[in-house]
């Protein structure tokens, strides 16, 4: 048996934790199933965003017109376009992996590890064995039970970033970010795009106004196919076939299209660990069970990221990574997560922001709020780059002024929701922050400024 001081399972942001550990003088291990890297690199957030430039860069051509620049796309290189991604995340992954192979310390292990016992995992014929363990093995896509899925050659968002011939129909079933965000890849180079959703709108977990702006900014671009359920699927001649039954009228309709992409959701992979070995306790739907420190029932035991499931970002398995080392190292001084002002974007047309509460969550809290709304068209910038669907949307506490939340829909919001982040987390939190603050004009921040301005 060998024996260490720490092992890390997963090398997403489980990697920082190995090394910093390391470096600090403990005994660690690392085991990696796949390509080293973790989601993000290998299949999620890198690739993913790698090519929606693409379709950044094609919608802005398609749009030059609007400026007085006769221009258009005369041919799409899709293997090409995927070949640049495919080959630098490859190449970044096997890099990372020839580092720690000639590493002792930390130790890398390749292959699919099991818990045997109590803080003892098993390899092949080995076995190891750590007085503190730290899970990250990710999450993967969830294959619901639909009818005649298991016949046909589906893909998911894993496949989806690596198919090298670009369809020609592309049905999605499936309409929360990841859909979205593939949605405008495919749709944007010219792929005639199919999304069915269960619900009335796309984006359900966004504050309800971006969420129903944003599906009706891409039901002129995409075939909607809301409040439809899946009936069945199956697959002729290399086509795909879905059946969808109307909620209301019951009346069903077959959708055919040349790929057929799977987005409804995620699993955590804790159920390949065999944690019933070592008493690691998981919810309902297979999530890590955690405390404020990142601790799992079983002592010693940690996790983080998308196996736990709060907050499933890589910017959060990073954050919740600094602590983790920490409450690791220092036992006797361990510190709480504080996952104050917790971002997410999505990289869609138009892009989407936010942070904290959404309307609708205020509302059910029957937490007093006020509004502050400005559309982009209405500032200098705005109306430079013609963007007349986007709009910044600040919730604050009524009475305090304190900020609640910030939802952005349309041109860089990832960028701009930053303001408020440094507002909500390292100033005194309340709109004054924002509103005290010369913006440059004409810069596009200025709508962030406009919409504190206009709180009521």
């Amino acid at each position: 048996m060998k024996q260490y001081d720490l092992i890390v399972i997963g090398t997403g942001s489980g990697l920082d934790v190995a090394v910093a550990a390391a470096s600090s003088g403990l005994k660690v291990a690392i085991f990696e199933k796949e390509k080293m890297g973790g989601t993000c690199l290998n299949r999620g957030c890198i690739p993913s965003k790698m090519l929606i430039h693409s379709a950044d860069v094609a919608e802005i051509i398609k749009k030059s017109s609007m400026f007085g620049i006769k221009a258009k796309i005369t041919k799409i290189d899709f293997p090409s376009i995927i070949k640049r991604v495919s080959d630098f995340v490859d190449e970044d992954s096997k890099g990372i992996e020839r580092a720690y192979s000639e590493n002792t310390n930390p130790a890398l292990f390749k292959g699919t590890v099991r818990f045997i016992g109590m803080k003892t995992l098993q390899l092949k014929n080995e076995t190891f064995k750590a007085d503190k363990i730290l899970i990250a093995t990710g999450a993967r896509p969830t294959i619901p039970e639909i009818e005649g899925l298991d016949k046909v050659d589906y893909i998911t968002s894993t496949e989806a970033l690596r198919l090298t011939k670009q369809p020609r129909e592309l049905t999605i079933l499936g309409g929360g970010y990841i859909a979205a965000e593939l949605a405008h890849f495919y749709g944007s180079l010219g792929t005639k795009i199919n999304i069915v959703q269960r619900s009335s709108w796309l984006l359900t977990k966004e504050d309800e106004e971006i969420a129903k702006k944003y599906t009706e900014s891409v039901s002129k671009k995409f075939n909607l196919f809301l409040n439809y359920d899946i009936v069945k699927v199956s697959e002729k001649n290399k086509k795909f076939f879905t059946v969808i039954k109307d909620q209301k009228t019951n009346k069903a309709k077959t959708l055919k299209s040349d790929q057929l992409l799977i987005v409804l959701g995620v699993t955590p992979n804790s159920d390949i660990l065999d944690l019933g070995k070592t008493n690691v306790n998981v919810d309902d739907k297979g999530f890590m069970i955690t405390n404020e420190y990142m601790e799992t029932n079983a002592s010693g035991i940690f996790a983080l990221g998308d196996a736990v499931g709060k907050y499933m970002f890589k910017h959060n398995a990073n954050w919740e990574a600094e602590y983790i080392l920490n409450n690791i190292l220092n036992p006797n001084n361990k510190k709480k997560v504080d996952y104050t002002a917790m971002p997410h974007a999505i990289f869609t047309s138009p892009q989407i922001a936010g942070v904290g509460y959404t309307e609708q969550e205020l509302k059910e809290k029957n937490i007093p709020y006020s509004i502050g709304k400005h559309k982009y068209i209405y500032t200098g910038m705005g109306k430079a780059i013609e963007d007349t669907e986007g709009f910044v949307k600040i919730l604050v506490d009524k009475n305090t002024k304190k900020i609640l939340g910030c939802h952005i829909l349309g041109t860089d919001a990832s960028a701009l929701i930053h303001e408020v982040l440094i507002a909500m987390k390292s100033g005194s939190g309340k709109i004054d922050d924002i509103i005290n603050t010369v913006h440059i004009h004409p810069a596009l921040s200025e709508v962030v400024q406009r919409a504190a301005f206009n709180i009521n």
